[in-house]
């Protein structure tokens, strides 16, 4: 049982061991990326069951959607690192003169404390891993309690891995994650949900403690299904989005805004796409996911009763294996509770809207908090690059859904209430680590433009032509 005592004794390790420069150097952090790629691929068929007893995901979700995006990114972090890290050289300038060389190194914060949910509980913990691994960083991982199959197959992991004095992972529930915040930490990255974020920023103020935050965002992410986009497309992507990991996804489709001169079509197709996908019997099909507890399905159940008289598809679920089917529920109004609120489960509202008033539409959802995510679906390229360069929202695909994340080289990451700060390869690289910028200075040749006596000289004059 970890107390707070043990927990600042484990960041005092980190600290001392992080203080001896050994994570600095670059062939270190390769090869303790190595390691860890290494580890994953040892430990493979543990992670897959431990994610299937967690979250019922079958191995093929659970490579496609876990395990095989960590590997990407720890391979990206590889092959980039040497790049990444490098000292940028500047040019000082004439004011600066006789020093004009300057260097910005890209220096690691320290001890980092990766806060990891249960939803993916690989990628947002082992992916999130291997930046700050590759900042040069020692890291201890608290994963959730939620999900305790994964985070004991993580845990045997990290221990067969690493040593516990570069990195270390600490279970139990939310008192031991308070243990781990009211330590003092030079990093933190939580992922999560905002309420949560909120408690996570107040605790690491106290400490002054930069932090990094990937929110699902409070109102959740829409999609837009305009009149003249391809419907059977969206219905088929949006199908199959929402049947992943059982709608456990931060990133996932919230609520669909569907024009109204298209929705009786384009429910048809939805409707179709998700028995062509997981079965007329979802809850008997070993592939389908399942909630990650009691308190989840309760939550899913009860509020899609509260719709039961416009549900189109789904509305039914098991008790005791936590599945319950993908539900789409029309028509709802933006106004209503369930468009006003993040699911994280297999329920989808439907909202009908004119099309000719998507600049109403698009108002609305702005007046709200960001979402992680926005997704377009429509023929007019023109209406969906100003769209999408306009809104605020963490990022988003246009007649897609979800792979943005995978993008090699592009930031992922959300902004107010979805979150702070951006990962994925070398974004993830520059959030766990800070530009020292480091100007290097002659002893020879030095004017004394910068020093007394000011008066009766003509230093102002010259500085101003100096700085024009």
């Amino acid at each position: 049982m970890w107390t707070q005592e043990t927990v600042n004794e484990a960041v005092a390790k980190q600290r001392a061991f992080f203080q001896t420069h050994a994570t600095l150097p670059l062939p270190f952090r390769k090869k303790m990326l190595l390691a860890l790629k290494q580890g994953v691929l040892k430990h493979r068929e543990e992670l897959e069951k431990a994610l299937y007893e967690d979250l019922g995901r079958c191995p093929t979700e659970a490579y496609l959607c876990d395990i095989g995006p960590v590997l990407l990114e720890i391979d990206e972090a590889i092959h980039g690192l040497r790049k990444w890290a490098k000292p940028q050289r500047l040019y000082s300038g004439l004011h600066c003169f006789p020093s004009l060389t300057t260097r910005v190194y890209k220096m690691p914060y320290g001890v980092a404390l990766i806060i990891a949910p249960f939803n993916f509980p690989y990628l947002l913990s082992l992916g999130v891993l291997s930046a700050c691994i590759a900042g040069g960083n020692t890291a201890i991982l608290k994963t959730s309690s939620k999900s305790s199959h994964c985070t004991e197959a993580l845990k045997r992991l990290i221990e067969d891995t690493f040593p516990p004095e570069y990195c270390l992972l600490i279970d139990g529930g939310h008192d031991v994650a308070d243990f781990c915040l009211s330590a003092r930490f030079d990093k933190i990255f939580y992922t999560g949900s905002p309420n949560v974020a909120k408690h996570v920023m107040e605790m690491a103020a106290k400490n002054l403690t930069p932090l990094a935050l990937e929110l699902g965002g409070e109102n959740g992410n829409w999609a837009i299904v305009r009149k003249d986009a391809d419907l059977h497309d969206a219905a088929r992507k949006i199908a199959f989005f929402k049947i992943a990991n059982s709608g456990q996804i931060c990133i996932n489709v919230n609520q669909v805004a569907v024009a109204k001169e298209v929705a009786e079509p384009f429910l048809k197709e939805l409707k179709k796409e998700i028995v062509r996908q997981i079965g007329e019997k979802p809850l008997e099909n070993p592939e389908y996911p399942h909630l990650i507890g009691k308190r989840a399905y309760s939550y899913c159940a009860d509020l899609a009763k509260q719709y039961g008289d416009r549900i189109l598809i789904g509305g039914h679920g098991d008790p005791e294996t936590l599945r319950y089917e993908p539900t789409v529920i029309y028509p709802v109004t933006p106004e209503e509770k369930i468009v006003n609120e993040e699911l994280f489960c297999p329920l989808l509202p439907v909202v009908p809207f004119e099309d000719e008033k998507i600049d109403e539409l698009l108002s609305l959802i702005e007046s709200r908090e960001h979402g992680l995510a926005l997704y377009l679906f429509t023929k007019d390229m023109k209406w969906a690059k100003k769209t999408m360069s306009s809104c605020q929202y963490g990022g988003g695909c246009v007649n897609e859904v979800c792979i943005h994340l995978m993008v090699k080289g592009a930031p992922f990451g959300g902004t107010g209430h979805s979150g702070m700060g951006a990962y994925h390869g070398e974004w993830g690289f520059r959030e766990f680590t800070h530009p020292s910028t480091v100007l290097f200075g002659k002893t020879k040749g030095n004017l004394p433009l910068r020093e007394h006596p000011y008066t009766g000289t003509k230093k102002l004059d010259i500085f101003k032509k100096l700085l024009k």
